[in-house]
């Protein structure tokens, strides 16, 4: 057990953050403690888990991209206009024209840094605002509302009807979302270029003097990053039924926090797909209750900042300092 905590240290302590939130909004909201409340979390996470899985492989390699949300704004309207030369398409079109768009945006990121040695924070606020600026400028903001019946018909998997009325149910986003989670786990733990990443990330010189290509890290990573862009821009639109040019704005930062929340060091060479997860659902769950108890949004916001500082905080202190009992020789991974 004092291994297991050892070696999830994040996991277990998020996990325990969560079930210690839920009792309390259970006791002091009305249905927070709901089934129904239980499955609309999980759908409404989903775009949000499918953006933070392709953070974290940026963050493992050492990087840090703010325009992945803007970009799956533009990826949005780019597959609108793209579908409707082609007549309408379908959702393997869809997501193909989608996630390629987005790999795109991704490695235009990859270049910049790369090619011109410019730092990953920095490259990536300079295409934030040219992609939003741009997709502003084009749009004028208008919002498509004719699009596809297929990227409009909700698609529910599972659906059950309660006792007193009510109905919960899993769509097509949930299913996304664990595909993107699964392949993104099977990237950085089961392959040769994960490893290479980790290493990258923990330390880029000594990756280059090992053989590792720079270059190509930082084009899988950012790469990787955008094609979930692309896939989250998608299905947004599929569970808006909509596509608005600024729906998307601002969540960089909340993903930003729940997957540094959830283990993954700014630095780079750490980070877990589960931990990335779990943070996502504390993100929410806390959203969900401050909106059941009443509580004003611009609140949220002073929380993400607190959350952003406290795991930076977390993520650099040895967390046998947390958690004596578990041992002198306990870190975190």
């Amino acid at each position: 057990m004092r291994s297991f905590i050892r070696t999830h240290a994040t996991e277990v302590s998020l996990f325990a953050v969560i079930a210690l939130i839920s009792i309390v909004l259970s006791l002091t909201t009305a249905n927070f403690f709901s089934l129904g409340n239980a499955f609309d979390l999980l759908n409404i996470s989903a775009v949000n888990i499918i953006f933070a899985v392709g953070l974290l492989v940026v963050l493992i390699a050492g990087g840090i991209d703010i325009s992945f949300a803007v970009a799956a704004s533009v990826v949005q309207y780019g597959t609108a206009i793209a579908l409707g030369w082609i007549g309408g398409g379908g959702w393997v079109s869809g997501l193909l024209i989608a996630g390629s768009l987005g790999v795109l945006l991704g490695c235009i990121n990859a270049f910049l840094i790369h090619r011109f040695r410019i730092i990953s924070i920095v490259a990536t606020i300079s295409t934030f605002n040219i992609y939003f600026g741009l997709l502003m400028f084009f749009t004028r903001g208008v919002s498509i509302y004719d699009l596809p019946d297929w990227l409009t018909d909700r698609v529910v998997l599972f659906e059950h009807e309660m006792a007193n009325g009510s109905w919960i149910e899993i769509t097509l986003p949930v299913l996304v979302m664990i595909l993107c989670v699964i392949a993104t786990w099977t990237l950085i733990t089961r392959t040769t270029t994960g490893r290479q990443l980790y290493a990258f990330g923990d330390n880029p010189e000594g990756a280059r003097r090992f053989g590792i290509n720079i270059g190509a890290m930082q084009f899988i990573a950012f790469g990787w990053l955008g094609l979930m862009a692309g896939i989250a821009g998608l299905i947004q639109a599929h569970y808006a039924q909509e596509v608005v040019p600024n729906a998307l704005y601002g969540r960089e930062l909340d993903v930003l926090a729940a997957v540094v929340l959830g283990g993954a060091r700014l630095g780079g060479g750490k980070g877990s797909v589960l931990g990335c997860v779990l943070g996502v659902l504390l993100i929410s769950i806390t959203q969900n209750g401050l909106n059941l108890m009443g509580v004003s949004p611009f609140a949220f916001k002073m929380i993400i900042g607190a959350i952003i500082l406290v795991a930076i905080t977390l993520s650099n202190t040895r967390i046998e300092r947390l958690l004596p009992f578990v041992g002198p020789k306990g870190a975190g991974r």
